[in-house]
């Protein structure tokens, strides 16, 4: 297993055990925590120009920081998306700054590339032949399509409700596509039998690889050096597992750590009020949330009722003097609707629960006049298109 010269191994969160990559590749072997890669920063010589001048073409440019060296990963040329200035939106929320990160931009559409390109080198580089994973749809649709640049075979488990073209795309990508009725739940739940009878096949399921969160870190670095090294007051993210949340606090400890920038940026984790856990305990002051019994939003994304990383988000909320908000599905895709209005860009219906939030958060006078506020769109409205239609069309436009 060839990996980079500060990644020093994997270090449970809940007992703090670190475990050596090549030999342990999921949770942790002895109390079943969530592992975190960590890295020997002060190893690690890395300055605002020696970034700048490299070529910014893929979330791999920051290979220091990342488990894997470059040309070992399976890569798509993945991240590297466009920081967008949203000056009519900004107006409108009386903030001095307002940019979109649009991930829709990545090779499937979605922030999931960042993922699993690191998650399914770590599969490669443990001679795995098979990967799996339940998904909501997007990270089904990128582990097929990473499964097949590495020329391993998927087996991607998505709810009945999953939209029509992520489960297009599997089977276009050669995915094993088993679609399971009702909800994110049911399919993990069969995702689960089938690891039982296939204990072969190499997991790439949110927080069970401990990967995934680490590619996602690139969204936080990318976005600050795109701002000239300022570090925006606040990033607001639309929160289902908050994987990538998770991983953009942690890029920004890590890039605080380096000296390249001074402070955190306010993390926001944004919901859906039919669905929103982490905001219930964030405003519970509770460090676990407690599952939602019926969930009900048309955001399949962020409906996941039962994010078993919440201590980790709760963690970041606050660490950053951050927050969460929850918004109705009919203020979502009014979101979405006016961000393409006003802005010309095209977001996600699930994403819109970033934009919403937002609305809500500067209504609130969470934010201040100067403040620079960074929206993550983090897929294509254009995999869902038909429901910001659907929404329109309620309306009789």
């Amino acid at each position: 297993m060839e990996t980079t010269d500060a990644f020093v191994g994997l270090v449970c969160v809940d007992c703090g055990a670190t475990f050596d990559p090549a030999a342990v590749t999921h949770r942790c072997p002895d109390c079943d925590g969530i592992l975190d890669p960590q890295y020997d920063l002060d190893s690690v010589s890395l300055a605002r120009d020696e970034v700048a001048d490299r070529p910014f073409d893929s979330m791999w440019r920051y290979g220091e920081l990342l488990p894997f060296p470059r040309e070992r990963a399976v890569t798509m040329y993945e991240g590297a998306t466009a920081l967008v200035e949203c000056p009519e939106l900004a107006d409108d929320l009386g903030v001095g700054r307002l940019l979109l990160k649009d991930e829709g931009r990545n090779p499937t559409g979605t922030f999931k590339d960042r993922g699993q390109t690191v998650a399914v080198t770590a599969a490669v580089e443990h001679g795995a032949e098979d990967v799996a994973l339940a998904s909501a749809g997007n990270a089904g649709q990128a582990a097929a399509a990473y499964a097949a640049r590495a020329g391993l075979d998927a087996h991607v488990f998505l709810p009945s409700r999953a939209g029509f073209t992520q489960k297009a795309m599997v089977n276009v990508h050669g995915g094993d596509l088993t679609v399971v009725g009702g909800r994110i739940g049911d399919a993990g739940e069969a995702f689960q039998q089938a690891m039982e009878d296939n204990p072969d096949w190499y997991p790439v399921q949110t927080f069970v690889t401990p990967y995934r969160h680490d590619g996602k870190k690139t969204m936080l670095y990318e976005t600050v050096e795109q701002l000239d090294w300022e570090v925006p007051d606040a990033v607001v993210y639309p929160t289902g597992g908050g994987v990538g949340l998770v991983g953009m606090h942690k890029g920004a400890k890590e890039f605080q750590e380096l000296g390249l920038i001074n402070e955190l940026p306010g993390m926001y984790a944004a919901q859906s009020t039919g669905c929103a856990p982490i905001v219930d305990a964030f405003e519970a002051g509770a460090e676990v949330h407690e599952a939602v019994e019926h969930p009900d939003t048309i955001c399949g994304g962020v409906e996941i009722p039962d994010p078993g990383a919440s201590p980790l988000i709760l963690e970041a909320l606050r660490e950053s003097d951050g927050g969460a908000v929850a918004t109705d599905d009919d203020e979502i895709l009014e979101a979405a609707v006016r961000v393409a209005q006003r802005e010309g860009l095209e977001i996600g219906h699930t994403c819109a629960a970033a934009a919403s939030g937002a609305f809500e958060l500067a209504a609130r006078g969470e934010f201040g006049e100067d403040d620079t506020v960074v929206i993550l769109n983090t897929g294509t409205a254009n995999k869902n298109a038909d429901v910001l239609r659907s929404h329109l069309m309620s309306k009789g436009v």
